[in-house]
Order: structure tokens, then C-alpha cells, then sequence
């Protein structure tokens, strides 16, 4: 049975290694409309705050290269790009450097203030163009879309999540043991919970879905029946059915 298109934000909220990248992007593909990775942003900004050289812990000069930056990240869910100051850095934004160095940066409010206003530029185009967008990240449902109409926290404990960590890692090629990935999981889950600005946290509202006995097509069948259920779906006359 074939899906309607999507009407409206979908918000995916939760900590790394719960699969929501993987599966928002599988989302937006099913539903024709389009994707935001707005962690693929902050990884962006904190490549050239590392190109740059500036001490991480000074949030003036942090913020000075992030407003120099010329950032654009597409949203086309099959080829989803980041573009750093013209070049493609969709590789080298997803390394252990800029890993490491992603929380604080993007720990910064000015950052995040000057990351949300484009995330919301980027929805609202979307909404424009497409009519629906799938919106992934750690603040989507608090911060940039309160107004989503459906909000979802996707969790997992930590040991499945650095085990798909460390899957994805090997994958691409990129080298980590299972006890690194554990410890840079609880590391950034620590980090990004605890910040003062937007801090990872589910919406009030959001509808908390559990991933770690799931596998993709579980998760994804987990949200189109949500997605369903909260009526987002036009079928293709255009009607909205609820």
C-alpha cells in the first residue's frame, strides 16, 4: 500500500547513535518531501573553527568564524550535501577531529542563534517548495520547530547505540574500537544534556520512541504509522486525511 506525501514538520529528537539520521532521511525519501541534518551544521561550523585555529573555550572568536562561514546544507533525502565556504565537507565533517570538538562548539548560544535562524529559513523554504520537511537533531522539538506538528524523541541505551556507532564507523571506513565509541557516546550525551543553551531534552509533547530492539525498517515503520495517526499525510489529490 502505497503512502500519502507529507504535510507539515516532522521533528526527530534524540541523542547520537539512536539510528534517527538513517531513518529521518528514509522517512522524508517515503514521504516525498524534504530532509534537514541540522547536526551535519553544527559539524560544519566546528570544521572551520578548526580550520581556523582558534581555542575552542573562547566563544568570542568561535562565534566570529561561524558568522565568516558560508554554510549550505541541502535537503534532498537521497543526497543529502554539506557545503563548507564552496567546497563539499559531507566527509570530512563526520572524522574523530571534529567529533571531539562538536559539543562545545555548539555549546556556543550566538552559534546556535545564528545555526537556528538558517534551520528555520530552511524549513520554512521547504515548506514552501515541498509542502513537508523531516527535521533531525538534538533541539528541533524544544527550540527551532516547537510548532511541529508531529514531535518524536528517538532514545536507545547507550550500548546499542555505540554498537551502531561503531558499525557505521567501520562502514566508512573510519577506525574505532566498541569501548572509544561507548565512552564518546556517554561523553556527548553528558555534554549536550547538561549545556545551558537548548539542552538535549524531549519536547513535553513529543512521543518518545525506544529504538534499541528495532532495526531500520522497524523505526521507520514505527513513524509512518505516527505520522499516519497524526494526519500529515495529502494523498495525491491534495486532501489532508486525519
Amino acid at each position: 500500500m502505497g503512502h500519502g506525501e507529507l504535510r507539515g514538520v516532522v521533528a526527530l529528537d534524540g541523542p547520537s547513535g539512536t539510528g534517527k539520521s538513517s531513518v529521518a532521511r528514509r522517512l522524508a525519501s517515503t514521504l516525498g518531501a524534504r530532509y534537514l541534518d541540522t547536526g551535519a551544521m553544527y559539524r560544519a561550523i566546528t570544521l572551520a573553527v578548526l580550520r581556523a585555529g582558534v581555542d575552542l573555550a573562547d566563544p568570542a572568536e568561535v562565534t566570529r568564524v561561524a558568522r565568516a562561514a558560508t554554510l549550505v546544507q541541502g535537503t534532498d533525502p537521497e543526497r543529502s550535501t554539506t557545503h563548507l565556504d564552496g567546497a563539499d565537507v559531507g566527509v570530512e565533517i563526520r572524522g574523530p577531529e571534529v567529533t571531539l570538538a562538536v559539543s562545545p562548539v555548539s555549546a556556543v548560544a550566538e552559534v546556535r542563534a545564528l545555526l537556528v535562524a538558517e534551520q528555520r529559513r530552511v524549513i520554512a523554504t521547504a515548506l514552501d517548495d515541498a509542502g513537508g520537511i523531516v527535521v533531525e537533531g538534538r533541539d528541533i522539538g524544544t527550540v527551532v520547530a516547537p510548532d511541529a506538528a508531529l514531535k518524536v524523541y528517538v532514545t536507545a541505551d547507550a550500548e546499542a547505540r555505540a554498537a551502531r556507532r561503531a558499525k557505521q564507523d567501520a562502514a566508512s571506513g573510519r577506525a574505532s574500537t566498541l569501548d572509544a565509541t561507548l565512552a564518546d557516546v556517554q561523553r556527548r550525551d553528558a555534554y549536550d544534556s547538561t549545556r545551558a543553551v537548548s539542552p538535549l531534552r524531549a519536547a513535553d509533547d513529543a512521543v518518545v520512541l525506544d529504538t534499541t530492539s528495532l532495526d531500520l525498517a522497524g523505526v521507520l515503520a514505527a513513524l509512518l504509522a505516527l505520522v499516519d495517526e497524526h494526519g500529515l499525510l495529502a494523498q495525491p489529490s491534495g486532501r489532508v486525511h486525519g
